[in-house]
Order: C-alpha cells, then sequence, then structure tokens
C-alpha cells in the first residue's frame, strides 16, 4: 500500500491502517455541515507488521503524533476532498515511517586537539587570576 521512490521502501499493509472520516474544523462553504471530508489515520505500532528495530525507534520517537500507547494517529483536512485527505495521511504515515527506517550511525569519539586544550587551560588560568584578584586587600 504504501510505496515510495526510495529502494528500501516500507510496505504496510492496509489491514493495519484504520481510517475514518469526520467533518473538517475550521471555516467551510455550504457543505461544511453535511460532508466528512476531514481523515483520521491511526496505525498501531506494536501490533503492526513493521520489524521490531524500526518498532523501536518509532517508540522513541518524541512526536506529538504517537500517543503512550503506541498509536500513531494523523489527522488529515487540508483538502476538500476525503480521498485527497486519505492520501495526504497515508503518505505522512509513510514519511514518519520512512524517517526511521536508515538507523542512527554511531558516533565515533574524538580526542581534543592541542589547540583546544591548551586555550582551555589558558583560559582556567586568566579566570583564576581574576577571582584571585577578589581576595582582599592588604596594606
Amino acid at each position: 500500500m504504501l510505496k515510495k521512490s526510495n529502494s528500501r521502501s516500507i510496505y504496510i499493509p492496509p489491514e493495519e491502517i484504520d481510517i475514518s472520516a469526520m467533518r473538517a474544523q475550521g471555516a467551510g462553504g455550504q457543505n461544511v455541515n453535511k460532508v466528512a471530508t476531514a481523515v483520521h489515520l491511526r496505525f498501531d505500532i506494536r501490533a503492526s507488521s513493521l520489524n521490531e528495530s524500526h518498532k523501536s525507534r518509532l517508540l522513541a520517537l518524541s512526536d506529538q503524533r504517537i500517543t503512550d500507547e503506541g498509536v500513531i494517529v494523523i489527522k488529515a483536512q487540508q483538502h476538500r476532498s476525503q480521498e485527497m485527505n486519505r492520501q495526504d495521511a497515508i503518505e505522512r504515515l509513510h514519511d514518519l515511517v520512512q524517517s526511521v527506517s536508515n538507523p542512527p550511525r554511531p558516533r565515533k569519539p574524538t580526542r581534543p586537539t592541542l589547540g583546544s586544550k591548551k586555550r582551555r587551560l589558558a583560559s582556567k588560568s586568566q579566570r583564576s587570576q581574576i577571582k584571585a584578584l577578589r581576595g582582599k586587600f592588604e596594606e
């Protein structure tokens, strides 16, 4: 169901996506109180067929669209037609899942350069002198 031009695309079966229609918020026109054009998409991360590494990275995201229960909730009401809002919600879900498809690169620890060590020690000794001069003055 979800596919992108990326070669390492992630497939999410349509059965795992729960889409419901509702009335859109905000100003409208003649159809605003009659037509349910907004779309509410729900995707349960824990019950999905994604592999465990994708699930754990999705659950670790600090995204407001992911609930405490591990359900992604996306509301789409940008377009005037329900079908376009449905496509928009599915694309946004795919983008979110695709964002965690590549694992983060491990950090390689580096050492400070000799110049940065010297600058740090020089600023420490200068600060130390400033504070030493704050002491009581004896005559």
